[in-house]
């Protein structure tokens, strides 16, 4: 369970490098989604609030589009100002409107309950741990099934490589760069919004400033560790999650280390990770370098 949204946003972030665009916006577009989610969710349902967190991360990440791949802006700084404008507005938000008494309403949208598979949550052990939960384990399960087989398998995929491999011979092949650079944008802030929810919806119930804690940049590292494959994001993300768990476990055992060292555990274990894995692992070579048609 903790290592879904880390996973999700893995997965965003890979759609987004694939394509040969950097976004380190995940973070932002997370706190857009749990934001967004937290309020729609109390005003029109669940169900809605999922959907309309899904939509909010999809707004953001056209603005990243557009400055990165149409204005051909830094990439990293592109993600940096989107970072600082939706932590900014969010508090503002969170300051002015749902603090107050007469506005509380709109930040009590409850969660998710957790729904058992037939037949597979019985199985005993394996069943409760895999198949007893709420939506949101149940998209990350789908969502590396339907990635893998789409960057791997289709026609979509093996465009959306070459673009973030080697724009210019995609492009004198007839591929539309711009165009699908901007798709996978997209999609990444889709699923970043998405995962965004899952603080509000599926674990909250409300929406605080700190919930995302720095998910969304732990994604990125889950991201590199997998290989920018959805599968090893899958497996990077349950080893961020299991660090998390253990640090949060080990302080309700009164484990003699200081809680402020166990908070650290998870941060520790992404940097240990990046140190050892920087240099070693291959990402797309295109990615974070705008395309210009016309030096084609």
């Amino acid at each position: 369970v903790r290592s879904v949204p880390i996973v999700l946003g893995a997965l965003s972030g890979i759609l987004s490098e694939r394509a040969g665009v950097v976004n380190i916006a995940i973070e932002g577009m997370m706190i857009t989604g749990a934001l967004v989610g937290a309020i729609c969710g109390s005003l029109f349902g669940l169900w809605i609030g999922a959907l309309a967190a899904t939509i909010a991360g999809g707004l953001i990440s056209l603005i990243h589009g557009f400055l990165s791949i149409r204005y051909k802006v830094d990439q990293i700084i592109s993600g940096t100002i989107i970072n600082i404008f939706t932590i900014g507005i969010s508090s503002y938000i969170v300051t002015k409107i749902l603090q107050e008494r007469e506005w509380q309403y709109l930040n009590e949208s409850g969660i998710f309950l957790p729904v058992g598979i037939p037949l597979l949550s019985k199985i005993p052990y394996i069943g409760p741990i895999l198949f007893d939960h709420k939506i949101f384990v149940y998209s990350m399960y789908a969502l590396v099934i339907l990635l893998t087989i789409a960057l791997f398998r289709t026609r979509w995929g093996l465009r959306m490589r070459a673009v973030g491999e080697h724009p210019k011979a995609a492009d004198t092949l007839g591929i539309n760069v711009f165009g699908i650079r901007y798709v996978a944008v997209v999609l990444s802030g889709l699923l970043a919004g998405f995962a965004g929810s899952y603080f509000s919806l599926g674990s909250a119930g409300y929406f605080n400033q700190s919930m995302t804690a720095g998910r969304g940049f732990i994604g990125l590292a889950a991201m590199i560790f997998g290989n920018w494959t959805p599968v090893g994001a899958l497996g990077a993300g349950l080893l961020f999650g299991f660090a998390e768990t253990l640090a949060d476990n080990l302080q309700l055992l009164n484990f003699p280390i200081p809680t402020e060292i166990l908070l650290m555990v998870p941060y520790i274990l992404t940097m240990v990770v990046l140190a050892g894995v920087v240099g070693r692992s291959r990402g797309p070579a295109a990615a974070g370098t705008p395309y210009d048609k016309e030096s084609l």
